[in-house]
Order: structure tokens, then sequence, then C-alpha cells
């Protein structure tokens, strides 16, 4: 089974930027769908953007859409997400998330494997 490992998690000022990170071992991550998803405190877990396993369609939150963009390196196993224009609201733990079922999954129970997360904090 595939482990994920997070990292590129920090302090960020609002209207920053930061790279997270998810190094993917024990398996071929082209085999995967992946995503991205953030748990703030207090909150439920929720959805922000996945990527499918050749990494030719992706699809975002409103919430982040237009700020924040997932990208894949399948030579290099790794997941992707470049966050721009960072707001306080932003600021949560971030987890990515892999599959091996077909399409966009955007549903929390769409995914099987999850790393520990890596923590975002944005100032205002």
């Amino acid at each position: 089974q595939v482990q994920l490992v997070e990292s590129g998690g920090g302090l960020a000022q609002a209207g920053g930027s930061l790279t997270l990170s998810c190094a993917a071992s024990g398996g071929t991550s082209s085999d995967y769908r992946m995503g991205w998803f953030r748990q703030a405190p207090r909150k439920e877990r929720e959805f922000v953007a996945a990527i499918t396993k050749s990494g030719s369609r992706t699809y975002y939150a409103d919430s982040v859409k237009g700020r924040f963009t997932i990208s894949r390196d399948n030579a290099k196993n790794t997941l992707y997400l470049q966050m721009n224009s960072l707001k306080p609201e932003d600021t949560a733990d971030y987890y990515c998330a892999a599959d091996r079922g077909f399409g966009l999954g955007i549903q929390r129970e769409g995914y099987t494997y999850w790393g520990q997360g890596t923590q975002v904090t944005v100032s205002s």
C-alpha cells in the first residue's frame, strides 16, 4: 500500500504563498488519483483540490479556486499544492490523500490512504 508524507507547511502572511508537497512511497503514484483536504481547528475536514491519475484533470473547492493549483509529477511520485494569495481562513492542517479509484475524488470517503498532515498558518 502507498504511504504519503506531506511537507512544506509553515507560517505565511496574508497575500503570501506556500507550496505543499506530498511524497508517495510503496506504490506507483500514477496508479492513484490524489487530492488535498484541510482541517481547521474545531471544523470538519474539507475538500480542497483533486487530480486524476494522469494529471489531465483537476477540480477545486470554490473557496480556493483561482488561488490554489494542484499538480503532480508521477516520475517523482510527488503531489503538489501551490497556494497563492493566502488568507487567514486558509489556516488549517493540510492532508494529501490517494485512492485507486477513477476520475476525480472530491469526497473524503473516496480516499483510502492519507498522510499525517502539515500545518499551514496564515497571519493577517
